[in-house]
């Protein structure tokens, strides 16, 4: 039997649970995405399914096919979105702080700093489900936030990435209001109409 197809006993006992940071505003969206799953998405592509059913043979029924396909798709989106909401600890980043925490980067902070042709760039750090490479915001997974981390103004630090070396000079760290974009009803989606 091949490796892959064995069984880690290490890897299915139960750990420490890892802490998903995220932006109040962060969390909301995934809330919201999960309630119109739940509530919307998933009771309407159930009726299409159903409808399709009890017309004869499934088999070859693409409506019943594609429906249940989209019903698992679903089931598999509600099952990530629970784990990553109760698995959330909310941090503000408008919420006051003190000592090294209000002048070094941690999460929620937003850095302005220069690489080595003096370019200044603005990044800010925020939850894995709120990166948004076109607004800058990163998380603290790649090598740019884990070499800012715990860093101050006018520190210098140099970029270990899989492009080389970079060095790069801290400007200022802020932390205020990260606005995330809201969640929105995809383009197309099967909804069932609100109740109530």
């Amino acid at each position: 039997m091949r490796k892959g197809f064995t069984r880690n006993p290490k890897a299915d006992a139960p750990g420490p649970r890892v802490k998903n940071y995220i932006t109040p505003s962060g969390l909301q969206r995934l809330k919201d995405e999960h309630r119109f799953l739940l509530l919307r998405e998933r009771p309407a592509v159930t009726q299409v399914v159903a409808w399709a059913a009890g017309n004869g043979d499934r088999s070859e029924n693409a409506d019943y096919q594609y429906g249940k396909k989209r019903l698992r798709e679903i089931d598999r989106r509600i099952r990530f979105l629970t784990k990553r909401i109760d698995a959330a600890e909310v941090v503000d980043p408008e919420a006051p702080r003190g000592g090294q925490a209000a002048t070094r980067v941690f999460f929620g902070a937003t850095v302005r700093y220069t690489n080595a042709t003096g370019a200044e760039r603005v990044v800010s750090v925020v939850g894995v489900d709120e990166v948004d490479l076109d607004r800058n915001y990163i998380s603290g997974v790649p090598p740019l936030a884990r070499t800012l981390m715990k860093k101050a103004a006018g520190e210098r630090v140099v970029l270990h990435a899989p492009g080389g070396h970079e060095p790069l000079t801290i400007l200022d760290v802020r932390y205020e209001r990260i606005p995330v974009e809201p969640f929105r009803e995809p383009p197309g989606a099967q909804s069932a109409p609100r109740s109530g």
